[in-house]
C-alpha cells in the first residue's frame, strides 16, 4: 500500500477518535472545564494560523502557475466556511455545554460531518504534497477539534441524547474526515491537488480568525487574558517546532 495513503488513513481515523476523547472530557468537573477550555481554544487558534501561513500556503503557491488563482482558492475556502455557518445557522462553538449555541441534534451532526469532510479533503491534499506539512496541519486541526467536540458532546446530551449515543454519533460524524482524505488521495492520482491545500488554508484562517479568536480575546480577569495569550503563543510555537 502507498505510504502516503497509510498516513492519510491513519491520521484520518485518529482524528475521528478525537470525537470520543472530546466526549470523555465532559466527565470532568465544570470548574476544570471552565479553566482549561478557553486556553486550549487559544492554542488551537495560534496553531491554525501557523498551519495556514507556514505549512499550507507556501506549498500551494510554490506549485501554482497562477498564484492569483491560488489565492482565490484561499478566499473560496474562507467563504465556504462562512457560508456553512450562515446556512446552517450554527456556530462552531467551543464553549461549555451550558453556553453552546443551538440548534442541536441532527443539524449539529450534519454540520459537523460537512466540516470534517472539508477538513479531511484539505489535510489529505497536503499529505500528498508533503507528509511533514500534512502532520503539522493535522496537529493544528486536532487541537481545534478537542474543544469543539467537548461543546458538541455537551450540546447533544442537552438535546436529549444519552452520553453513549452522543459519543457514538459524534464518532460516526467524524468518519467523514478520513472519507475526505481518501477522496483527496483519489483526486490526487489524476490531477494537481494544490488548490485543495489553498482551500484548506482558507478553512484554517476562517476558523482561527472568525471562530476561535473572538471567543478568547476578552476575559473578565487580566490573568485569564494573559493565560490565553500564552497558550496562543504556545500554539504558534508548536507548529513552528514541527517545521524545523
Amino acid at each position: 500500500m502507498d505510504t502516503t495513503l497509510v498516513y492519510i488513513l491513519g491520521f484520518g481515523v485518529l482524528m475521528s477518535l478525537i470525537a470520543v476523547v472530546g466526549g470523555l472530557f465532559i466527565f470532568l468537573p465544570e470548574a476544570i472545564l471552565r479553566r482549561w477550555v478557553k486556553p486550549i481554544v487559544a492554542c488551537a487558534a495560534g496553531s491554525l494560523l501557523v498551519g495556514a501561513f507556514v505549512h499550507m500556503l507556501p506549498h500551494a503557491l510554490s506549485a501554482a502557475d497562477d498564484q492569483l488563482m491560488m489565492m482565490l482558492w484561499v478566499a473560496v475556502g474562507f467563504t465556504a466556511f462562512f457560508a456553512l455557518d450562515q446556512l446552517l445557522e450554527w456556530h462552531h462553538c467551543h464553549l461549555l455545554p451550558s453556553e453552546h449555541v443551538q440548534p442541536l441534534g441532527p443539524l449539529l451532526l450534519v454540520a459537523d460531518g460537512v466540516h470534517n469532510f472539508l477538513g479531511g479533503l484539505a489535510i489529505g491534499a497536503i499529505f500528498l504534497v508533503d507528509v511533514r506539512a500534512g502532520i503539522a496541519a493535522w496537529i493544528a486541526a486536532a487541537l481545534h477539534e478537542i474543544p469543539q467536540e467537548i461543546g458538541d458532546f455537551g450540546a447533544m446530551v442537552h438535546a436529549g441524547y444519552t452520553r453513549r449515543q452522543a459519543i457514538l454519533y459524534n464518532f460516526i460524524s467524524a468518519l467523514t474526515f478520513p472519507l475526505g482524505g481518501l477522496i483527496a488521495y483519489g483526486v490526487g492520482q489524476g490531477m494537481n491537488v494544490h488548490f485543495l491545500v489553498a482551500l484548506g488554508a482558507g478553512n484554517f484562517l476562517y476558523i482561527a480568525g472568525a471562530d476561535l479568536i473572538p471567543e478568547v480575546k476578552r476575559a473578565e480577569r487580566l490573568r485569564e487574558t494573559g493565560t490565553r495569550f500564552v497558550f496562543f503563543v504556545l500554539g504558534v510555537a508548536l507548529l513552528f517546532v514541527v517545521t524545523l
